[in-house]
């Protein structure tokens, strides 16, 4: 089934002040002493997919426990959640804690809409994987904790890789591209469906190359694309889409990739775990014929970079309860519940040391081994812009795969690339 959180991995609009609201001290409302926070009812927005029925209930269950409090689930859906989300946060009572897309959250910390949480960080945060952890900070200050992650993997066709002769799962970037080029030689397969625009694929190499879509200028961002780095990624890039015959000026969506590598005769596609559910409801007989493993890096033990998408939990500036939003956050960011998260959703845990909870689960087994060395698009509020279509990176990739120094092409989007970061400035 379709992750949610792949609809969390952009921001997109303007956004708007936000004025915190209620008690200037961060105080809750009504503590009563021995009874804890007994007759108080805290409200967290939650995404449709994210946590499953049976977290809720367990959760809700330790934080009553522990607190003499309830707490109110309220399902949000992701379309159009970010005007409703801004919105609600301008007013009196809004949402007291709530589940934030990882990219999103330095554009709501920036206008002052989420409460600071640093305190928190040094109670449970401590091991909190720094990867992960990253876009809860903004301007060296915790606005947020890190909740679930997911990366993308290489999936691949069983009979295709057997049929080509290939016994052994490639453990290096340099050993993945010869097992796609003798499936090239041996099979009548596509060795790799990679269309010219799967742009988060890109995002990963630059993470892997040590590099930075934009840069600072002064005390503006602008275009990083004509760096070494970034070229190197897109060269990568360019070397193992040769080896498809996806289109050069496609994203992964049109058509869907997983429709394609459902037809059975494609090697291996890079994608999100859920991908293989499209695949398998395309074509059911390839569902014992799929496997996953994680993208290989340049060396054996160091995997590819990998763009993190997930969310975090943040907790209103303007919430009259904050002090119980935090004794929420413990429990529902503890090992017990973090980690039964990871097993119910097969996402990737806050911790490297929760990551055994996805055992079993292949997608996830895949997934968590990159983890550590993932990244995100630029953690900064202007880059929201830079998303919308047309997207300049998207543009950018295009016109390398036809035929275009990585230098020409960065020049070739500079100027669009800049306006945009300046939108958000």
């Amino acid at each position: 089934m379709k992750r949610k959180l792949i609809s969390a991995i952009g921001v997109a609009g303007m956004m708007i002040s936000l004025a915190a609201c209620g008690g200037d001290d961060g105080g809750d409302e009504g503590k009563t002493g021995a009874d804890g926070y007994a007759g108080q009812t805290l409200t967290v927005w939650v995404m449709d997919g994210s946590s499953p029925d049976q977290w809720q209930k367990d959760v809700a269950a330790a934080f009553e426990k522990k607190t003499k409090a309830k707490v109110k689930f309220e399902i949000q859906q992701w379309n159009g959640i970010q005007q409703k989300l801004t919105t609600a946060l301008s007013e009196e009572n809004p949402p007291d804690v709530f589940e934030i897309g990882n990219t999103q959250t330095p554009a709501y910390a920036k206008t002052g809409g989420l409460a600071e949480l640093a305190d928190l960080k040094s109670e449970i945060g401590a091991d909190w994987t720094e990867s992960l952890n990253n876009s809860s900070v903004y301007e060296g200050k915790q606005y947020a904790a890190p909740w679930y992650f997911a990366n993308r993997v290489v999936i691949y066709n069983k009979k295709v890789w057997a049929d080509a002769g290939i016994k052994d799962l490639p453990k290096t970037r340099d050993e993945f591209y010869a097992d796609l080029k003798q499936i090239d030689a041996k099979t009548d397969a596509e060795p790799i469906y990679l269309p010219g625009q799967n742009w988060y694929h890109f995002v990963g190499l630059v993470v892997g190359e040590g590099g930075e879509l934009v840069k600072k200028d002064g005390d503006k961002y602008v275009s990083n694309l004509a760096d070494p780095k970034v070229a190197a990624a897109m060269e990568t890039y360019k070397k193992f889409q040769s080896l498809s015959k996806a289109p050069k000026d496609k994203d992964e969506a049109t058509p869907q990739q997983g429709e394609v590598f459902g037809k059975g005769n494609v090697g291996a596609f890079i994608g999100m775990g859920w991908e293989a559910g499209i695949a398998i409801e395309a074509n059911p007989k390839i569902e014992k014929e799929i496997g996953y493993f994680t993208i290989p890096g340049v060396t054996a033990g160091k995997p590819e970079g990998v763009f993190l998408g997930g969310s975090n939990l943040a907790v209103a500036a303007g919430s009259k309860k904050q002090d119980l939003a935090k004794e929420f956050l413990k429990i529902a960011l503890s090992d017990q519940y973090e980690g039964q998260l990871a097993k119910l959703n097969g996402v990737i845990p806050n911790k490297e040391s929760l990551q055994g909870n996805v055992k079993g689960n292949a997608a996830a087994e895949a997934m968590a081994p990159a983890a550590a060395g993932g990244g995100t698009t630029p953690l900064i509020p202007e880059w929201a812009a830079v998303e919308n279509a047309p997207n300049p990176v998207k543009t950018y990739m295009t016109a390398v795969l036809n035929g275009k120094s990585p230098a020409q092409a960065a020049k070739q989007v500079e100027d669009e690339f800049n306006k945009r970061l300046a939108q958000q400035q």
